[in-house]
Order: C-alpha cells, then sequence, then structure tokens
C-alpha cells in the first residue's frame, strides 16, 4: 500500500482487511473494483497494490470472513467477486470497536497539553 507521497508507508496491522470489510458490507465487489474504491474514497491517499489487497482476499477467505463467485462483468469478462460473511461481518464490527479505542487513545495522548 502506497501514500499519494514519494514515500512508503504501509497502513497498520489488519487495517486493509477493515476497509475491505467495510466496502464489501455495502456491496459485493471484485478484485479492482475494490482497489479503485478505496483509491477514489481516499482521494487518492491510499492506492491498493494487487500485491497487497490479493493476499489479504485469500486470508480473508481462509477465515471465513468473505466468499465469493463467478460472475460476469459489463464488459463480458468472468470476475471473482467477494461477499462479505455473517462471520466478516462480526469480525469487523470488534476490529472498529478496537479501533475506534486505539484511535481515542492516540488522539489523548497527541491532545496539546493543558496548562
Amino acid at each position: 500500500m502506497n501514500s499519494g507521497s514519494a514515500e512508503n508507508r504501509d497502513l497498520f496491522p489488519g487495517a486493509l482487511e477493515m476497509m475491505i470489510l467495510q466496502i464489501l458490507r455495502r456491496q459485493p465487489s471484485h478484485g479492482y473494483a475494490l482497489v479503485q474504491h478505496i483509491r477514489r474514497t481516499s482521494k487518492d491517499l491510499l492506492q491498493v497494490e494487487e500485491g497487497s489487497l490479493y493476499p489479504a482476499l485469500q486470508r480473508m477467505l481462509k477465515a471465513g470472513l468473505v466468499k465469493t463467485r463467478w460472475e460476469v462483468s459489463p464488459t463480458g469478462r468472468r470476475v471473482r467477486t467477494y461477499e462479505i460473511t455473517t462471520r466478516g461481518a462480526k469480525h469487523l464490527d470488534r476490529e472498529l470497536s478496537n479501533f475506534e479505542r486505539m484511535l481515542e487513545g492516540i488522539n489523548l495522548v497527541l491532545a496539546p497539553m493543558k496548562p
């Protein structure tokens, strides 16, 4: 995963999976659509490479967080569409809760000290 700047920064562990599951919660998607959605909604701040996306999807498939089916795209190509499972939705809820608590703690530490 690359940032929009010249320096290469990875997201914290689990961030890509949370984003993928959140997108899939809204609607099933294929890999290229996931990449484009992340890029577009992050205003090009996040650019997911295939070398990061597909291994993450495979890990989530193995863990039962997502399932797949083959479909034909509007352009006539066969595409593998990913869909969140009930287990994946529960996992996402837990991870989002943990993330929000972590972010709250970080914000408290980074907040300007009061005199």
